[in-house]
């Protein structure tokens, strides 16, 4: 079966993994609050090919976090697997990068590694002051609600923890500890996003043949960046 890199860069981990049959077989990643993707994605790429005595004409595909995340971030890791499958010509994958977090936790899960078992999973990525980027999923990382940009309060999640075990997790959910008191709410410290668990998501797009088109795919920002900056500019900020 195809091998599939898959590239993740849409906070301040840049994590690069290879796959093949769904299965884990090379990753190389940092945690780097300087955000040096744009050196850091090329070189763990090279690194991971050379160890595997591969080129980038011999993948299948290429899998990269779509976002939501950083706006810098996703730039870089769509820009380069944009490259690699028109330099190689070979297909692109993209998978959400929430789901992807969601997916880390069910193989978590699996492996007896979380102890807390809850009834939903609920991803965060830091979006700034109190908001961040958020998505439910159920404990097979099945999509349950859509993507949102939230503004956390003492409110947010609460009609889903009134029956409901919620799990946490991710850099946004640092904040959502002060705010969100219920004793439904389960929180899993020290979790970063990772290309590994992008593996089986992306196993399965390739054998359904969901591919991107690499000519006008763009990463999935959900919160305006153009507009953000036109604003300042009115309000005379730099």
């Amino acid at each position: 079966m195809s091998f599939i890199l898959c590239i993740e860069t849409g906070t301040s981990t840049c994590s690069v993994a290879l796959g093949q049959n769904g299965r884990v077989i090379d990753v190389e990643e940092s945690h780097d609050p300087e955000n040096n993707h744009a050196k850091n994605t090329t070189l763990f790429i090279d690194n991971i090919l050379k160890r595997q005595g591969l080129r980038a004409k011999d993948l299948g595909a290429v899998c990269v976090g779509k976002g939501p995340g950083s706006y810098t971030g996703l730039r870089i890791g769509v820009s380069v697997a944009k490259g690699i499958c028109y330099g190689s010509g070979i297909p692109l994958l993209a998978v959400g990068s929430l789901q992807a977090m969601a997916q880390g936790v069910v193989e978590m899960i699996e492996d007896g590694k979380q102890q807390s078992i809850p009834s939903m999973l609920c991803p965060m990525i830091d979006a700034r002051r109190m908001e961040v980027y958020s998505q439910l999923f159920s404990v097979k990382a099945e999509v349950l609600t859509g993507v949102e940009a939230k503004v956390l309060d003492v409110n947010s999640f609460s009609d889903y923890l009134l029956e409901n075990k919620i799990l946490f997790f991710g850099n946004g959910s640092e904040k959502a500890k002060d705010v969100i008191t219920s004793p439904n709410a389960l929180f899993l410290d020290g979790f970063n996003p990772s290309a590994r668990f992008m593996i089986h998501l992306a196993e399965k797009l390739y054998n359904q043949n969901k591919f991107e088109d690499v000519a006008y795919f763009e990463p999935f920002y959900l919160k305006n960046f153009v507009a953000t900056v036109a604003k300042n500019k009115v309000l005379g900020q730099k």
